[in-house]
C-alpha cells in the first residue's frame, strides 16, 4: 500500500466515522423527540408546554400523576427494552455470522416465555406477580445453557449453535401452548397478553429493575466490539489476529443472553426487535459493531417506543400490546430477508 493509498483511507475511515457520529446523534435527537410526543399524547390529551411544566415543576402541575406515574415510566421502559432487544440481536448476528440471528431464534425468549407462562400457571396466585420477571430470566438463562451444552462439539460453533437454538425454541414452544391450554381462564388470559408484548402498567420498579442489568452489559459489549469484527471474518482470522475467539464469544452470548432475558422478563416476548434493528442501523452506520451497537439500541429503542405509542393511542379507548405492531412490522422484514439472503447465496 502506497503513502498516498494509506492516507486516502484512513481520511475514509474518518470521514465514515464523523457520519456515523452525526447519524448517531441524530437518532438520539429524534428519540428524545419521539419520547417527548408520547408524553403529549394518550386518552387524556396534554399539551408539550403543560407536559414540561409537569417535569420541571411537578408541584405546580395538575397533570404530575400522568405524566410522572402513567406515561413517563412507561416510555422510559419503551426505550429501555428496545435498546436492550437491539444489541442482542446486533450481537449475535455479528458473532454467529448469520443475518437471521437474534434472540428469537437461538431460543432465548422462547426459554423466558415458557418460564412466564409456568409461574403464570402455577404460582402467580400464590407468591404475586411481581416475581414474574425473576422467573422469565431464569428461564432465558437456562434455554441459552441447554444451546450451550447441546450446541459444544470441541468448541461452540455458530451453525450448530443456530440449528440447535431453532429445534430448542420449537420444544419451548410447544410447552408454552400445552401449558395455557390447561391452564384456568384467567392465567390463560395473561399468558397471552404477556407473550403478546405489553408495557402496559409498567411502573418506576421496571424501569430500576431492567435499568441496571444495561448498564453492567453495555460497557462490555463495547469493549468487545473490536472481537466481534474480527470473529466477523471466520474464527481463524480472528484467531490469527491474537482473538481469544472462544473466550469472546462465550462473554459476548453470555451478554446478549443478559439483555434479551431482561428485556423480556419486563415486556414480554416481543419479538423482532433483535432482528430489524441492526439491519436498519447497519444502513446508516455500517457493520462496525462499535458503531452499529449504539446505533441498533437507538433504533430499537424508536420501534418499541412508536409501536407501544400506537397502541396506546390509535384504538382508544382500548390499549392494545406493542408487540402486535412490532410482529406486524417484523414478519414481512424477516420474510424479505429471507427472500435477500437466498438471492444472495443463488
Amino acid at each position: 500500500m502506497t503513502p498516498n493509498t494509506s492516507r486516502s483511507f484512513i481520511y475514509a475511515e474518518q470521514r465514515h466515522d464523523y457520519r456515523s457520529l452525526l447519524t448517531v446523534v441524530g437518532l438520539a435527537i429524534l428519540l428524545l423527540t419521539s419520547a417527548g410526543l408520547s408524553l403529549s399524547l394518550g386518552s387524556f390529551p396534554t399539551s408539550f408546554v403543560d407536559v414540561l411544566k409537569a417535569l420541571t415543576a411537578p408541584q405546580s402541575s395538575d397533570i404530575v400523576f400522568i405524566v410522572w406515574e402513567l406515561r413517563l415510566p412507561r416510555i422510559v421502559l419503551a426505550i429501555l427494552v428496545g435498546g436492550a432487544l437491539a444489541m442482542a440481536g446486533a450481537i449475535l448476528q455479528g458473532i454467529v455470522r448469520n443475518p437471521l440471528a437474534s434472540p428469537d431464534v437461538i431460543g432465548i425468549t422462547s426459554g423466558a416465555a415458557l418460564a412466564a407462562v409456568l409461574f403464570l400457571a402455577l404460582f402467580s396466585s400464590t407468591i404475586g406477580i411481581h416475581w414474574l420477571p425473576l422467573f422469565a430470566m431464569l428461564g432465558a438463562l437456562v434455554s441459552a445453557l441447554l444451546v450451550f451444552a447441546l450446541a459444544w462439539k470441541s468448541g461452540l460453533h455458530p451453525s450448530r449453535m443456530v440449528l440447535v437454538g431453532i429445534g430448542l425454541a420449537a420444544a419451548m414452544g410447544a410447552g408454552t401452548t400445552l401449558l395455557i391450554v390447561i391452564s384456568s381462564d384467567a392465567a390463560a388470559m395473561s399468558a397471552y397478553v404477556w407473550l403478546t408484548g405489553s408495557l402496559y402498567a409498567a411502573q418506576w420498579r421496571d424501569v430500576n429493575g431492567l435499568l441496571p442489568w444495561l448498564v453492567v452489559t453495555t460497557p462490555v459489549c463495547l469493549a468487545f466490539a473490536r472481537h466481534a469484527d474480527a470473529m466477523a471474518l471466520g474464527d481463524q482470522v480472528a484467531e490469527g489476529l491474537g482473538v481469544a475467539v472462544m473466550r469472546s464469544r462465550v462473554i459476548l452470548l453470555a451478554c446478549a443472553v443478559v439483555l434479551a432475558g431482561a428485556a423480556v422478563a419486563y415486556a414480554g416476548a416481543i419479538s423482532f426487535v433483535g432482528l430489524m434493528a441492526p439491519h436498519i442501523a447497519a444502513k446508516c452506520v455500517g457493520r462496525h459493531m462499535a458503531r452499529l451497537i449504539p446505533a441498533s439500541a437507538l433504533v430499537g429503542a424508536l420501534i418499541v417506543l412508536y409501536a407501544d405509542l400506537l397502541g396506546r393511542v390509535a384504538f382508544l379507548p382500548k390499549d392494545l400490546p406493542a408487540g402486535i405492531f412490532v410482529a406486524g412490522i417484523g414478519a414481512p422484514f424477516f420474510v424479505y430477508l429471507l427472500h435477500r439472503t437466498r438471492y444472495q447465496r443463488a
